[in-house]
């Protein structure tokens, strides 16, 4: 029996995948569930296992764009598992090999090349002038002759300089390879970002001391009981959904001529995974506290770093925070994350003189942009909600945890 796979839908707005590569070779016997193949959808990876047991034949190639439902491979369910494939594959090579050496051997003909005549053309270094050339790293091409039939004298490589910008024996190659469809699909988000928004960007700092001292104080304790890392994205979300609850508008988006309002914080979070920027949602990051943010944080992370996300956990979301500030960014415009309508970028922490009460400092200090959409936030709603969030930042003892930090922290 012939069984026919086809392409499963990754999620209801995804139309075509691209096959991204095969893991195994037309003709390969292959156990059911066994992964067969890996593909790429606009929002994520996702393996293809095999239907059935059996032998496959491929019916598209790698790099190959397949519509949702398309047959991308044949499995013959009726063939049994080869066995001894290994030798039968050394036999075929040793009888190769025997009837290649019994082949008479064709007798060669050797042809004597015309003596070369000696000449010196236009462009041609003589024997010192090539040694100069050389070792200044020059073509012949570059230099003019002034000798007898353009022939490049000593003095003419003595003399010459290389110019600005001419290849000097450095490694000056380049490849080319496809994007994958979530690198374009990415791409072409970026871009509509930018040309249909109104994005501007506001920016602020924060004294991250407060925060530095809860966590020196109370890390060791909130790891050994909830198994999770008290980070800085739980003090970051927290701020943002009490920002969000003060300046709705932040929490929008523009549908045609309608604005939507959500009265519920998804929070997506900018994280890198192998196949380049993945969005995953924290649902209702409203009603989590420290323990469950971080929780949430190290479960989506881990899986987009193994990629095992899903097409549903990077869809929706009504906010986006990203951390640049993990590989070195000490400022940044972030790019909103269509159709949303703001996106929190978070930076390197770096000790800075600051002025406390009329005198110098050195606090860790981490700058914070806030690019918006300015069709439906206004600057004073935008700078605003900035504000808010380095309140919070700069006071979460009261702001965030309600005077009562061992509660807050489930301690």
């Amino acid at each position: 029996m012939i069984l026919e796979m086809k392409v499963p839908s990754p999620g209801e707005s995804i139309t075509e995948v691209e096959i991204a590569t095969w893991l195994v070779e037309d003709g390969d016997y292959v156990e059911k569930d066994q992964a067969i193949a890996e593909v790429d959808s606009d929002k994520a990876t996702l393996e293809l296992p095999a239907e059935a047991s059996g032998i496959i034949t491929l019916k598209a190639e790698e790099g190959d764009a397949v519509a949702v439902g398309e047959v991308v491979c044949l499995i013959d369910t009726s063939a049994e598992k080869p066995g001894g494939e290994s030798d039968s594959k050394e036999e075929k090579s040793t009888a190769k090999e025997e009837k290649k050496s019994e082949e008479p051997k064709k007798e060669e003909t050797k042809v004597e090349a015309p003596a070369e005549t000696k000449t010196y053309a236009t462009g041609t270094a003589s024997p010192a002038a090539k040694k100069i050339l050389a070792e200044k790293s020059m073509s012949a091409s570059d230099v003019k002759g002034s000798g007898k039939d353009g022939r490049i004298t000593k003095e003419d490589a003595v003399n010459a300089t290389p110019s600005m910008g001419t290849p000097t024996g450095g490694n000056r190659g380049s490849s080319r390879s496809k994007m994958s469809m979530l690198r374009r699909k990415v791409a072409e988000r970026l871009v509509e970002a930018k040309n249909t928004t109104a994005m501007l960007t506001t920016f602020n700092e924060v004294d991250m001391s407060p925060i530095f001292k809860l966590r020196e104080e109370y890390k060791e304790t909130f790891k050994n009981k909830h198994g999770v890392g008290l980070g800085f994205m739980s003090f970051f979300t927290l701020a943002v959904v009490r920002a969000l609850k003060m300046y709705p508008a932040v929490n929008s988006m523009i549908d045609g001529q309608e604005m939507i309002s959500y009265d519920f914080c998804d929070i997506s979070i900018a994280v890198s995974g192998p196949k380049g920027l993945m969005v995953p949602v924290i649902r209702n990051a409203e009603n989590l506290s420290f323990r469950g943010v971080e929780a949430e944080v190290k479960r989506l992370a881990i899986r987009a770093r193994d990629g095992q996300i899903t097409v549903d956990e990077m869809t929706g979301g009504t906010f986006t925070i990203s951390n640049g500030g993990v590989f070195g960014s000490m400022l940044s415009t972030p790019i909103i994350n269509p159709p949303q309508s703001g996106i929190l970028g978070m930076h390197n922490i770096v000790e800075r003189p600051v002025a406390i009460d009329g005198h110098v400092e050195i606090r860790p200090i981490m700058y914070v942009a806030l690019s918006y959409d300015h069709r439906i936030i206004d600057g004073k709603e935008s700078v605003g909600f900035l504000v808010a969030v380095k309140e919070a930042l700069e006071n979460p003892t009261e702001l965030l945890m309600n005077n009562d930090v061992r509660r807050a922290l489930e301690l």
